[in-house]
């Protein structure tokens, strides 16, 4: 190596470091690790008016989905799809029992979603959502996107048992 080039690496600034990614900018592709279970997140469904995402997570042949929404700070709920049928948009209830679990509203909401990689709805479109929560903390999820229903029962899940592993 010259002694030029020496000199110049002396005063050249190093390169920054690459920015690790949030778990809200994961996408198809990407690993993580929730509650000790690594996934491979092979889809993404993204509200940005709400700032939240949820993620589709393959472990193996098990599949599961990892709500992430900013507000005060990160939140997190994983849930599993359940069998269900509700029969109208309109008639969704304010209470309802599963399995001997009394869920009750929290929130509705609607707003544009985007969708990436497998997911229960493979289309960007509108989507009206439902969030219940029975006094044990149990969670459960409606959707309704394009004429159907995606009914889903999780857990909260808390920041320190999220990270990602590899970012694409």
């Amino acid at each position: 190596m010259s002694i030029w080039k020496r000199i110049g690496n002396l005063f050249a600034k190093d390169e920054p470091p690459l920015r690790e990614k949030s778990m809200l900018q994961l996408a198809p592709g990407d690993i993580c690790e929730v509650s000790l279970v690594t996934y491979e997140v092979t889809g993404r469904v993204s509200n940005f008016s709400r700032n939240a995402a949820l993620l589709t997570l393959r472990d193996g042949t098990a599949i599961a989905y990892l709500h992430i929404e900013q507000r005060e700070e990160l939140r997190y709920a994983l849930y599993k799809a359940i069998d269900g049928r509700l029969d109208s948009l309109s008639e969704v209830p304010a209470t309802m029992e599963l399995d001997d679990i009394v869920y009750y509203l929290e929130e509705e909401y609607e707003g544009h979603v985007s969708a990436a990689g497998q997911t229960p709805f493979m289309n960007a479109g509108d989507q009206h959502v439902w969030q219940y929560q029975s006094d044990e903390g149990q969670l459960l999820r409606i959707e309704w996107q394009n004429g159907r229903f995606m009914l889903y029962e999780g857990e909260k899940i808390i920041p320190g048992d999220v990270r990602v592993i590899r970012g694409a």
